[in-house]
């Protein structure tokens, strides 16, 4: 079964908070007959949009296809959550890849944050980029972890637009007493995720690029050599070019074995509540965003009216479940109790792609062919930096690409087929090991 359609209408966002507060575009042409461009890009998320945008800016010819509509997957129904650093700690970074290399990746993650900031400035205002984004922490262990991992950055990285709150300061901000400690990065923030999407796509169109929806892609004919021609073939159409970009993420499995193996899809899930007036601040006392440290992990912000936008719970099968809502409230009024019997207005679910690590996967795929994916719930300011990076190595400047290939990522056991109920093995004892606080 497809991914791209199992959930969803063709051509049609979610029934999301994000989508009923969006700013459209009128829908991109489909691709109808043989296009030739200097660069194909497979996907309408944040890789494949600023890629072609940049690239574009660049003066490359520029063919972008989307499957269904941009900003349809995983960068249109996110949290909106701009994080600091990787999923992998820098100390952890260091004794893999050394401090040289390490330091590099932190360079880029800083560098990932300003990017969507600055992008989201000048092409999508209504994304409403604001700063403030929590790592929170549920238990004194973790909470000691986080702050001597926060000291560690302040001292070596130059992590100077955070601090550390113990567990008094975080309930003063977070409306639960179930937090040990949090780290809060005012550099980092969190916007309209939609909005965002579409804001790049408007910038990538009015630099040139071509966007095609409704164009799903299925074979990849490529050269011998970085000096054929590759054919990207859709249902009705097909580009020639000399590049391509696969930025599909958890839409991978099908173009390219190499990805799937290591590029797993799950399920996430997000609900926006009624407005809650009075009680908003009652559950953030400051306009933040919060993620924390259960495996299955919690994140939330509030909406400009009030909403309280809470993601939680994963699976693993195609099909997302009947009652998204009911499945979200859980871990919801787990968190928040004051919240219990409070209206849901939005249920929505979406597709990520994840690693055996956690970190993202760059890689040549192919003689002339690049990718990055894999994101792993960390991916909005690290996927809108992937597609400069991209640009630039196509533009002969690879050396933040090397660095991030660099980077082990593992298939997963058995490949493909098996690497969803080994995965779903793995949640179920993580979240066992959650609920007994282990």
């Amino acid at each position: 079964m497809n991914l791209l359609y199992s959930n969803d209408k063709r051509g049609q966002y979610p029934d999301s908070w994000y989508a009923a507060t969006a700013s459209f575009l009128d829908p991109f042409p489909k691709l109808k007959g043989e296009v030739k461009a200097d660069v194909c890009v497979v996907g309408g998320g944040y890789t494949g949009l600023s890629t072609a945008l940049h690239l574009a800016e660049r003066g490359y010819s520029v063919v972008l296809l989307e499957a269904q509509r941009v900003g349809f997957g995983a960068s249109g129904r996110n949290g909106g959550q701009v994080g600091f650093g990787h999923n992998m700690d820098q100390a952890s970074l260091e004794k893999k890849l050394g401090k040289a290399d390490a330091h590099l990746l932190w360079d880029i993650a800083d560098a990932s944050i300003k990017i969507t900031r600055d992008l989201a400035t000048k092409h999508a205002p209504d994304a409403r980029f604001k700063p403030g984004n929590a790592s929170a922490f549920y238990s004194q262990k973790e909470a000691d972890a986080g702050r001597r991992d926060y000291e560690h950055l302040a001292a070596n990285y130059g992590f100077s637009d955070a601090e550390y709150l113990d567990k008094p300061a975080t309930a003063q901000i977070v409306g639960t007493d179930q937090y040990a400690g949090m780290v809060l990065d005012t550099n980092a923030g969190h916007l309209h995720p939609l909005n965002f999407a579409i804001g790049l796509a408007r910038g990538a169109a009015a630099a040139g690029a071509m966007i095609f929806e409704g164009a799903f892609v299925h074979n990849i004919k490529q050269g011998r050599s970085a000096t054929d021609k590759t054919t990207v073939q859709t249902e009705r159409g097909r580009v020639v070019a000399d590049h391509v970009v696969l930025a599909c993420n958890g839409y991978s499995n099908s173009l390219n074995r190499k990805t799937a193996a290591r590029v797993m899809p799950i399920n996430g899930y997000i609900v926006a509540t009624e407005p809650l007036g009075d009680r908003a601040k009652q559950i953030l006392a400051r306009d933040i965003c919060v993620y924390d440290d259960k495996f299955v992990l919690n994140y939330y912000r509030l909406s400009e009216e009030g909403r309280l936008l809470f993601g939680g719970s994963k699976s693993y099968g195609v099909k997302f479940p009947a009652d998204i809502a009911a499945k979200v409230r859980k871990p919801m009024q787990q968190l928040f109790p004051q919240l219990e019997g409070v209206k849901i207005d939005y249920a929505w679910g979406g597709t990520l792609g994840i690693t055996t690590s956690r970190m993202p996967y760059f890689a040549r795929v192919g003689p002339n062919i690049l990718t990055a994916a894999g994101y792993s719930g960390h991916g909005v300011a690290l996927a809108t930096l992937a597609g400069e990076i991209i640009a630039q190595t196509i533009a002969g400047q690879s050396e933040r690409f090397d660095v991030m290939s660099r980077v082990p990522v593992m298939p997963f056991p058995g490949g493909r087929m098996f690497s969803t109920p080994v995965l779903r093995l793995a949640m179920t004892w993580f979240s066992l090991r959650d609920r007994l606080g282990i």
